[in-house]
């Protein structure tokens, strides 16, 4: 028996978009045997209406409706947890993504026997040069603190294994951070991640929510599943920037025979607490991964 696929779709406020996305989704899905799973975040527009109507009648569509919103992630959390497919993909409301990419990823994921295929946008212009600048700097901040070879971690489309992103879901914020962490926790756990290229069109309708507030909450969310898995990554850098500090603060004072100073020696020890928090929450993360494991 074939593999099986669910598209989930977060929807916010996307009521000029939906008339002309819904038609050719739903014939996409009926030809392939997909399911199709949209997420209404607590839209204030006529969003939830229109999705119901073009539902009414396909056995394939599965529309989970939130009456508050909880953000991008918190709507791809609840797509996700209703599918009963072996894999689900995630792509937006807004009409960016090529359908074909689709087919395309969902066979790359059974032909290299893999957990998760980002679907990457390296190479193509970004709809400003501020959001451009923003993503290269989440990038560069997420591979520093957790190397790895994937480029496009933020990528609205990823597919992957339903069983395995259920049980990362607890661990994923509902903000638009989700797609970096998810991407990081798979990675972290060392399931099989690869990435394809697929293209990107204008979007249908509507501006993207995404601004400087997104950014600094992507970047704690980084820090914070690194902490989690690899805590030391962070506080044994931490630890040794204050050992060397110290020592360029104390180097002259020293060599004129003044001895140790109370800055530097405020932060040799300041280090040492640092490593010890360290390997306190190492074990932490340890204790952690093996109740994630089970």
């Amino acid at each position: 028996m074939g593999k099986t696929l669910s598209i989930v779709i977060p929807c916010y406020n996307e009521a000029k978009s939906l008339p002309v996305v819904l038609p050719e989704l739903i014939r996409f899905v009926n030809e392939r045997d997909y399911r199709l799973i949209i997420t209404n975040d607590g839209s204030k527009d006529d969003s939830l209406n229109i999705l119901k109507n073009h539902f009414e009648d396909q056995a394939r569509c599965t529309v989970v409706n939130h009456k508050i919103n909880r953000g991008y992630g918190g709507a791809i959390k609840s797509g996700i947890q209703v599918a009963q497919t072996d894999y689900v993909i995630t792509i937006d409301a807004d009409g960016q993504h090529y359908l074909e990419d689709v087919d395309k990823l969902f066979g790359l994921i059974q032909e290299q026997d893999a957990d998760m295929i980002v679907g990457s946008r390296k190479g193509q212009q970004e709809a400003s040069a501020f959001r451009g600048a923003g993503k290269s700097l989440i990038r560069g901040i997420a591979k520093f603190l957790m190397p790895m070879d994937i480029h496009d971690i933020n990528s609205g489309m990823k597919i992957y294994d339903t069983a395995l992103a259920k049980r990362y879901l607890p661990l994923c914020p509902d903000a638009m951070a989700y797609s970096d962490i998810i991407a990081l926790v798979f990675i972290n756990q060392r399931h099989k991640v690869g990435e394809e290229p697929i293209r990107i069109k204008p979007r249908v309708a509507g501006d993207s929510t995404i601004n400087v507030k997104t950014a600094y909450e992507t970047i704690m969310e980084i820090i914070n599943v690194v902490i989690l898995f690899n805590p030391m990554r962070i506080f044994l850098a931490v630890a040794i920037l204050s050992v060397i500090s110290a020592v360029i603060w104390d180097y002259h004072i020293f060599m004129r025979g003044g001895g140790v100073s109370t800055g530097a020696g405020m932060m040799v020890v300041s280090g040492f607490i640092f490593f010890m928090l360290g390997l306190v929450t190492e074990q932490l993360s340890q204790i952690r991964k093996m109740q994630i494991r089970q």
